[in-house]
């Protein structure tokens, strides 16, 4: 999946989960917030995300991988705050965790689906 393609499916699924989780818990203010925040949350993903991975190696292998769901959480949290928390913003991090499991498995499904497109 091309970078473009996965801003695209970030973008589509800020703006689903908006709608779909109950008032307040998630929220983003329009298309542009959304477009946005796919843009910051992959360029956190490219330089602050591989550095708390690693930090947190021992951590995510204890918990056989479901550290990783924290992490990406806090790469949200990350996100609302250089985006601004009143267009975009989680009622806590527990939402943060749930908006960032729900994102990696759709992020999951739609990779999948490309792999075996391409096979």
């Amino acid at each position: 999946m091309t970078y473009f393609q996965r801003l695209i499916v970030n973008t589509l699924t800020f703006i689903s989960l908006a709608v779909l989780l109950p008032n307040g818990m998630f929220h983003v203010e329009s298309i542009w917030t959304a477009i946005i925040a796919s843009f910051v949350l992959s360029i956190l993903n490219g330089f602050v995300k591989p550095v708390l991975s690693f930090l947190s190696l021992p951590l995510t292998f204890l918990t056989l991988g479901l550290f990783t769901f924290v992490i990406n959480a806090a790469m949200l949290k990350l996100t609302s705050m250089f985006v601004g928390q009143t267009n975009f913003g989680f009622s806590g991090f527990g939402a943060a965790v749930l908006v960032a499991v729900i994102m990696s498995l759709v992020n999951l499904i739609v990779t999948d689906h490309n792999l075996r497109k391409n096979q």
